[in-house]
């Protein structure tokens, strides 16, 4: 058992480290702060732990992260299932289990009410066949009784169809399963009326995951005032076949918040009970990656097109106004992008890291180049010859808005004499010039009599400004 004198000397480093306000070393040193509290919770809570050599590795501060990692893995606790008697507001028994399971936390906001345009978006855009595999979860978390009461009657007024099929359900936690929500701990100076909310709102998922864990294959959490992309579920399924036989842990298909991150079902009660066990100490989106950098899941897999927009004009918090939109959400975005295997090749000025082939991936990454030169050229070659329905090239970012490319087109080449050495064909026809730093042409099919083999950006004017070369997306016939 670890002494109190040692206990004490954790905690006031956890002290010092609370006082650090700056996002920008979260990640570095809330890991840490999680280990500690970790091990301090568990012992108070009684959980048995048969490696004492862990015990006494925490106790001086030297934790061997991959036997933690191990331990965190395989602990049974977090295997099963939190202790809840949820109330049933709105549901038709689950005859199945589904493909995938949308959870929406709600609660009563100051201003506004987007939860029914939510509702009705998901539906919308899904087709009649993706209806059979989804199945989504509605957790009303306020403790008002009477603000439950209309939302379940706006809800089943309006979904009645979806709930007797069993595509809708609406629960509640009771608050008597809620820990303590007053006197938390003021972490980043926030102030407490911030803290009891952020620490409410990570029960509220802990509850709703722990309730999900069983209806479905995969779970996507969304926030109550999203807009879904059309087929998503289409897109999402064609994402995870394409990572057949690869680890992952979270995959994000949105960059906002805690809008499109997607599980495996079976990790949903090991998540419950970490959100739960750490729901004071930071907020959700902060725990979600430490979550996942526990699952040895160090980077974040992001797609792009993003398949959900936040819509609400004023946060759940106070009514404040929260204007962020995710510029990666495409309305259409059920046809992802083929991008067929291919090289590229730049002659351009490189920062660091970016190179040429991050603007040819799915994830959120791109190309970063010093400003070009009239004459500067960005080549993809193919590894076999194509057939291109649709090219779309986006350029800067939402930070770096000027960092596009102002004045450039776009070719197609033909093989003649493929020049290996340059990387390049000898012979191209110009499809189009961009247009506020963007290219996007469909039936490029119609338009060019040939296969293609290789695809050009080309800088037709010198410009002063960095370029970013966000995404390169090609459909083939």
């Amino acid at each position: 058992m670890i002494k109190f004198h040692q206990i004490k000397h954790c905690f006031q480093i956890l002290d010092k480290m609370r006082c650090l306000r700056k996002r920008s070393m979260v990640s570095f040193l809330g890991v840490l702060v999680i280990f500690l509290l970790f091990m301090n919770l568990y012992i108070e809570d009684s959980y048995v732990l048969d490696n004492k050599q862990l015990i006494r590795e925490t106790s001086t501060h030297q934790l061997n992260f991959e036997r933690y990692i191990h331990t965190f893995k395989d602990l049974s606790n977090f295997s099963g299932a939190i202790n809840v008697t949820y109330r049933y507001l709105a549901a038709t028994p689950l005859q199945r289990k589904r493909y995938l399971t949308i959870g929406i936390s709600s609660v009563k906001r100051r201003k506004g009410n987007y939860l029914l345009d939510t509702i009705k978006s998901i539906f919308e855009q899904s087709s009649y066949e993706e209806l059979k595999e989804i199945s989504v979860v509605v957790h009303l978390a306020d403790f008002n009784s009477s603000w439950r009461d209309v939302i379940v009657q706006d809800i089943t007024q309006k979904f009645a169809h979806h709930i007797i099929a069993g595509r809708l359900m609406v629960i509640h936690a009771p608050e008597e399963y809620y820990p303590i929500l007053d006197g938390l701990k003021r972490n980043y100076n926030d102030p407490e009326d911030r803290v009891k909310f952020r620490s409410k709102q990570n029960v509220d998922y802990a509850f709703l995951l722990n309730f999900c864990a069983n209806t479905s294959d995969y779970y996507v959490m969304l926030e109550d005032d999203v807009r879904c992309s059309k087929n998503f579920l289409t897109a999402i399924k064609k994402v995870i076949a394409s990572l057949e036989g690869t680890y992952w842990v979270t995959l994000e298909f949105s960059k906002l918040g805690y809008i499109g991150k997607l599980y495996h079902s079976h990790d949903l009660p090991r998540l419950a009970h970490f959100l739960l066990m750490f729901y004071q100490e930071m907020p959700c989106d902060w725990l979600l990656t430490h979550f996942r950098d526990l699952l040895t899941q160090k980077n974040v897999i992001r797609f792009k097109p993003s398949l959900f927009q936040h819509m609400g004009y004023y946060s759940s918090y106070k009514g404040t106004e929260n204007k962020l939109k995710d510029d990666d959400f495409e309305e259409e975005s059920f046809d992802i992008p083929d991008n067929p295997p291919a090289n590229l090749y730049t002659n351009m000025n490189v920062f660091e890291n970016y190179e040429a082939s991050k603007a040819y991936s799915s994830v959120d990454e791109y190309f970063w180049g010093k400003p070009p030169s009239q004459g500067d050229i960005f080549v993809i070659v193919f590894d076999n010859p194509i057939v291109i329905k649709k090219i779309k090239v986006s350029t800067g970012t939402e930070d770096r808005q000027n960092d596009i490319l102002h004045h450039g087109a776009l070719d197609v080449g033909k093989k003649t004499n493929l020049n290996l050495r340059a990387r390049t064909c000898d012979t191209y026809l110009r499809l189009g010039e961009f247009k506020n730093g963007n290219f996007e042409m469909s039936e490029v099919n119609q338009k060019i009599p040939f296969n293609i083999y290789c695809m050009r950006i080309c800088v037709t004017k010198t410009q002063k400004e960095w370029l970013i070369i966000r995404s390169i997306s090609i459909w083939t016939s």
